[in-house]
């Protein structure tokens, strides 16, 4: 089964085409899901969006809701599940919207599924050559989907978020703990400073 088969595919909006260039001509300002907002293993981890302020008032179906899945259409292509938290971000058009049809799949499972290292090394092949490698709707349309029963997919994506929360406290503790480790030498070099400043002042 090809993805195209069990959801609908489209882009994000081109800023570009949308964007108010002077004060007079802006009607709404909106929140903006960027790349940085993004991490590689798939999570939303900067919740410091961007704003965008548009010539007119722009169309839902360019808003995240819950339920979407996101895909980065140029490498690493990460995909981002959209879960209540995070709806009504403006999706710009290097991300693809894809919205699962398929009552026998979960979109937290795709969302997984599509952060695979298979996936993702097929992306890459199709891409070789490329001298700013990207993909589009339809090489999405066409990525091979492995279905397991809905029972299977609710048991891998609890398994999923748990190893996401995990990583996510250990990157905190690593950082935590890089704090301590320069502070620490932060005061032992202060101090041997110290003592070089007035070892020098005596001589």
């Amino acid at each position: 089964m090809q993805l195209g088969e069990i959801a609908q595919i489209k882009t994000g909006l081109v800023l570009s085409r949308k964007k108010a260039e002077i004060e007079y001509d802006a009607k709404a300002t909106y929140k903006l899901l960027s790349l940085k907002n993004i991490s590689e293993d798939g999570m939303i981890v900067n919740e410091s969006f961007d704003e965008f302020t548009s010539n007119e008032n722009l169309d839902e179906h360019y808003f995240t809701e819950e339920g979407d899945v996101l895909m980065r259409l140029s490498q690493p292509f990460t995909t981002v599940y959209i879960d209540k938290n995070y709806t009504g971000l403006l999706i710009p058009s290097y991300f693809a919207i894809i919205k699962v049809n398929d009552t026998k799949v979960l979109p937290q499972y795709i969302a997984w599924y599509l952060n695979t290292k298979n996936v993702k090394n097929e992306l890459e092949r199709s891409q070789a050559g490329s001298r700013i490698p990207s993909t589009n709707q339809h090489t999405i349309k066409n990525i091979p989907v492995v279905l397991t029963p809905i029972k299977q997919q609710q048991i891998l994506i609890e398994f999923y978020q748990l190893h996401q929360r995990e990583k996510l406290l250990y990157k905190k503790l690593l950082e935590e703990k890089e704090l301590l480790f320069q502070g620490i030498t932060q005061q032992i070099l202060g101090g041997r400073n110290n003592d070089w400043t007035n070892n020098t002042g005596k001589n």
